[in-house]
């Protein structure tokens, strides 16, 4: 599996287990909502600042957002 996989399936599981929607966890990361729903979707390939400025919206590591399934 790749790691955009990856990032964009664990994001939406914490963000989801957080009860943000992807407008509020958008607001929280100062990106737009339309590029939250597309890093969900493995529209894009995305920034390592952007994959931190995620995370840090979600009060996690980045290396969380990175950790495969087990």
């Amino acid at each position: 599996m790749s790691s955009r996989i990856i990032f964009a399936n664990r994001l939406r599981e914490v963000r989801t287990s957080k009860g943000f929607s992807q407008e509020k966890l958008a607001e929280l990361s100062t990106l737009h909502r339309t590029y939250v729903s597309s890093v969900e979707r493995f529209e894009r390939n995305i920034t390592i600042d952007n994959m931190e400025k995620l995370a840090s919206a979600l009060e996690i590591d980045l290396r969380e957002l990175l950790k495969p399934y087990e």
